[in-house]
């Protein structure tokens, strides 16, 4: 009889995660019957859709999003008991409702793998309870989460970091100059100061303050601000160029980059990009943090290495005059840039060469027939 698999996302990365996985795992297992809820990638790989995102990746706690989540939940795990009734059930990120939906699983007896878990390593590590009591088996992203799980007793397995196997080589740095009228003889910084319409609103006017004093201080620089695809076209203005949908590029391209927080830092490290990472949001929001908060590093290279070698400004920290510092150091300061270098050499010899969706893929086979 053929092996059933079920694929619950939440938002659009998720499912090009997915579909990658149900590519691999129909080459392990042709014929192999994989439903799920996602969006387009996921139905592209020929996995049918129970339900796309319509009812999910909505912003906020609202009465609404609420009764949407629940009465989707409660379809799911009806579907999944009734009809479908699957060998396994794969979670894919979508913290909060995937761990609420895997305790129904657990109750009705359903093999689930969680395939990147919630950071509940930096926050809110009750969590915790919830994993070892409902999840048979957790995939993880990063080398320190399979220590951090087997800790606790729960079954893990590192399948490597998505970033590894996907990130695109940008290796024609004069057409992207010339592209853009950059000057090649001149030292390229890079800013990214985020992809949600609030990390704009909090750190767009402190990266621009911090270009200003960089410029005035080293003349012979050229400044270039990244929008993300995620932005609407209009959705900031800066008086320095401004490129969209090449983001990779300006990564890999860049002598010295300012970074909002996040996967951006690891996508540097990666293309041996000296930075520096700051963040600032709402006061209240940043109090809660420091609450639930498990680590105090929060660039990952930093957290992976569990080493500072990428300079942090966060909240407080996070002025121009801090920030212009820090780049105008890693640009005058050879040393400093061979430790950010150091860093950046060590992060990506702990990730390793695995092939995420590729392991993943691997598990899920040898738990469905063996080896």
């Amino acid at each position: 009889m053929a092996k059933k698999v079920f694929i619950i996302t939440g938002d659009y990365s998720a499912d090009i995660h997915a579909s990658a996985v149900a590519r691999e795992l129909k080459k392990l297992i042709p014929d192999v019957i994989i439903e799920g809820v996602g969006e387009s990638n996921l139905e592209n790989a020929g996995v049918k859709l129970f339900r796309n995102h319509e009812k999910m990746g909505k912003m906020g706690l609202t009465p609404k999003t609420i009764i949407e989540h629940f009465s989707l939940g409660l379809d799911i795990i009806k579907y999944l008991k009734e009809e479908f009734r699957p060998d396994l059930v794969l979670l894919i990120d979508y913290g909060a409702f995937n761990l609420q939906i895997s305790k129904a699983l657990k109750k009705a007896n359903i093999k689930t793998f969680f395939f990147i878990p919630p950071q509940i390593w930096a926050s809110r590590k009750y969590r915790l309870k919830t994993i070892k009591k409902n999840i048979d088996k957790v995939l993880t992203i990063f080398p320190f989460e399979k220590e951090f799980y087997e800790a606790e007793g729960i079954n893990s397995a590192y399948v490597g970091h998505p970033i590894v196997s996907e990130l695109p080589v940008c290796n024609k740095k004069e057409e992207f100059f010339a592209k853009h009228n950059l000057d090649i003889n001149k030292k390229l910084i890079g800013i990214f100061p985020g992809s949600r319409t609030f990390e704009i609103k909090f750190l767009l006017n402190i990266f621009l303050g911090a270009a200003k004093i960089i410029e005035k201080t080293i003349p012979d620089v050229q400044i270039v601000f990244s929008h993300a695809e995620s932005l609407k076209d209009d959705a900031f203005s800066v008086p320095y160029k401004k490129i969209k949908g090449e983001n990779h590029e300006l990564l890999a391209y860049s002598d010295a980059l300012i970074l909002a927080s996040g996967t951006v830092a690891l996508e540097a490290a990666m293309y041996n990009t000296p930075m520096l990472i700051a963040y600032r949001g709402p006061l209240f929001f940043y109090l809660i943090y420091l609450l639930v908060r498990n680590i105090k590093r929060a660039c990952l290279v930093n957290i992976i290495t569990k080493k500072d070698y990428i300079d942090e400004y966060l909240m407080f920290d996070a002025t121009e005059e801090k920030i212009s510092k820090g780049i105008i150091e890693i640009l005058n300061n050879p040393k400093k840039r061979e430790y950010i270098l150091k860093g950046c050499a060590k992060t990506r010899e702990l990730l390793g060469t695995k092939h995420c969706v590729e392991e993943v893929a691997k598990i899920i086979k040898n738990e469905l027939i063996g080896e």
